[in-house]
C-alpha cells in the first residue's frame, strides 16, 4: 500500500483536444484587497452598503413571504421598487440586489423545508455587494473602477500570487464580482471570477475513493494508494484549545461572555479554513491522477447525514465528536 499527500490542483492534459466530447467552462474565484483607501473615499462606500443593504433585506423578507426562488420573479415584481428607494444609485444596484436576495431566499426557503431553519425568517448579517458589467470594470491589472451615487470611483488593488498565477494560465476575468467592506483597515476586498474554456472527455478508465476519516483509499491503475488527510487530529486538537479556552474567560469572565465569544468563533473560523484547504488539495489530488489518465471518479453514495447513522451506536463522546465534525460529504 502507497502512502501519498495531497497536492494542489492541476489543469487537464492539453495532449486531451483531440479525444474532445465536449468543451465546459470552469470558474474559478481569487480574493484581493485594495489598498488602504482615504476616509472620504470609505466613506462613500459605507453609504453605498448601507444603501444595498438595506435593498436586500426587504427583497429577501419579500421572497420569504411570498415563497419566491426564482430571480426573474422577485425582479419582475419588486425591481421598480426598491430602484425608486435610492434614486440616487446606479440602477445596476437594484438588479443585483434581487440576484443576492433571491438566492438567499432559496438557500433558506429550503433549509425551511427539511426543517434546519431555526428561525422563521433569514437574517442578513453580512453583506458582499454584487457587481454586474454596468458597475465595475478593471483599469489594467492594479486598479477598479467602481460606479457609486457618488459617481466613479478608482481603486488600487494589491495583486497577489494566486490573481497573478490564473492570468499568466491564460485565464480570463469574468464580468461579474463582488466585493465587501474591510472596516479596520479601511479596504475593500474583492472577489473576482476567472473563466476558462476547460475540455471535457470520454472516460477510458475509472478511480475509485473510499472515503474514511483520517485517510482517503483511492484505487488507481489496479494499485491501492493511501491519502492521508489527518482530520481527526485537527478536530481534536481545536476541540481541546476551545475547551481550555472556556474553562479561562469562564473563570475570568463568567459563562458565555463576550471575549470568550470572540476567541472561539475565531478558532472556529481557523478550523473551517484549515479543513477546507485540506479537501481542496485532496480533491485536487485525485481530480489531476483522473484527468492524466482521461478517467472517471466512482464515489460511494453516503446519504444525506452520514454522520447520524454513524454513531448510532457509538457511546463515546469525543468520539461522535469527530465523526460530526469529519465532513464525509464534504470530501
Amino acid at each position: 500500500m502507497h502512502r501519498a499527500n495531497a497536492a494542489k490542483l492541476a489543469t487537464v492534459d492539453e495532449g486531451a483536444d483531440e479525444r474532445l466530447r465536449g468543451v465546459n467552462e470552469a470558474i474559478r474565484t481569487v480574493t484581493v484587497r485594495s489598498e488602504q483607501l482615504p476616509r472620504r473615499t470609505f466613506r462613500i462606500f459605507v453609504e453605498l452598503e448601507g444603501m444595498y443593504r438595506n435593498m436586500v433585506e426587504q427583497l429577501v423578507l419579500y421572497a420569504v413571504n411570498n415563497n419566491i426562488t426564482k430571480f426573474t420573479r422577485l425582479k419582475a415584481e419588486k425591481y421598480r421598487e426598491v430602484r425608486s428607494l435610492y434614486p440616487q444609485l446606479p440602477s445596476h444596484y437594484a438588479y443585483t440586489a434581487c440576484q443576492d436576495a433571491a438566492e438567499r431566499a432559496h438557500s433558506f426557503l429550503r433549509m425551511r423545508k427539511i426543517g434546519r431553519a431555526r428561525k422563521a425568517y433569514p437574517e442578513v448579517r453580512s453583506v458582499s455587494i454584487w457587481l454586474d458589467d454596468h458597475l465595475w470594470r478593471a483599469e489594467g491589472l492594479t486598479s477598479v473602477s467602481l460606479a457609486t451615487h457618488r459617481g466613479r470611483v478608482n481603486v488600487s488593488i494589491e495583486l497577489n500570487k494566486h490573481f497573478l498565477r490564473y492570468v499568466n494560465r491564460g485565464w480570463r476575468l469574468a464580468s461579474e464580482a463582488k466585493f465587501k467592506l474591510d472596516r479596520r483597515e479601511r479596504r475593500l476586498i474583492f472577489y473576482l471570477a476567472f473563466r476558462k474554456e476547460v475540455s471535457e472527455y470520454k472516460p477510458k478508465a475509472y478511480i475509485t475513493v473510499d472515503v474514511n476519516e483520517d485517510a482517503e483509499a483511492v484505487l488507481i491503475d489496479g494499485t491501492v494508494y493511501l491519502l492521508e488527510t489527518n482530520l481527526s487530529r485537527v478536530t481534536l486538537g481545536y476541540y481541546y484549545r476551545r475547551k481550555r479556552v472556556q474553562e479561562k474567560y469562564d473563570r475570568a469572565y463568567g459563562l458565555g461572555s463576550r471575549p470568550a465569544r470572540r476567541v472561539l468563533r475565531r478558532l472556529g473560523n481557523n478550523e473551517r479554513v484549515l479543513k477546507r484547504e485540506i479537501r481542496w488539495k485532496l480533491a485536487a489530488l485525485i481530480v489531476r491522477e483522473a484527468a492524466r489518465r482521461q478517467a472517471a471518479i466512482v464515489l460511494e453514495r453516503l446519504g444525506k447525514e452520514p454522520a447520524k447513522g454513524m454513531i448510532e451506536r457509538i457511546k463515546n463522546s469525543q468520539l461522535r465528536h469527530r465523526v460530526f465534525q469529519a465532513a464525509f460529504k464534504g470530501v
